[in-house]
């Protein structure tokens, strides 16, 4: 399976992420992640891009943190989508 992003500029704690405009929604799925993050836009002019956290309305993309193990998605906005992502810890999930 094909993630439906590119990583670029990645170290062990930091990763630039981009998500086209072209991809498809379907592929933005609940996830959940090893470790704790902090996620970033880096569109200069923002993006309507959402974010939705388990049992939370979803809400506009900027800067939010995602506790480790929490379920969250994606959802689709216009144009590319480019995030900075700073890992905090890692665990492995059960």
């Amino acid at each position: 399976m094909n993630n439906p992003y590119r990583d670029s500029n990645t170290t062990s704690t930091t990763v630039e992420r981009t998500f086209s405009e072209d991809v498809d929604p379907s592929e933005l799925v609940w996830h959940r992640d090893r470790e704790d993050r902090l996620v970033t836009v880096l569109n200069e002019n923002g993006t309507d891009w959402l974010v939705q956290l388990d049992n939370e309305l979803p809400q506009p993309l900027t800067s939010i943190f995602i506790p480790k193990g929490v379920y969250h998605r994606t959802i689709k906005g216009t144009g590319d989508l480019k995030l900075k992502i700073i890992k905090y810890g890692q665990d492995i999930l059960e």
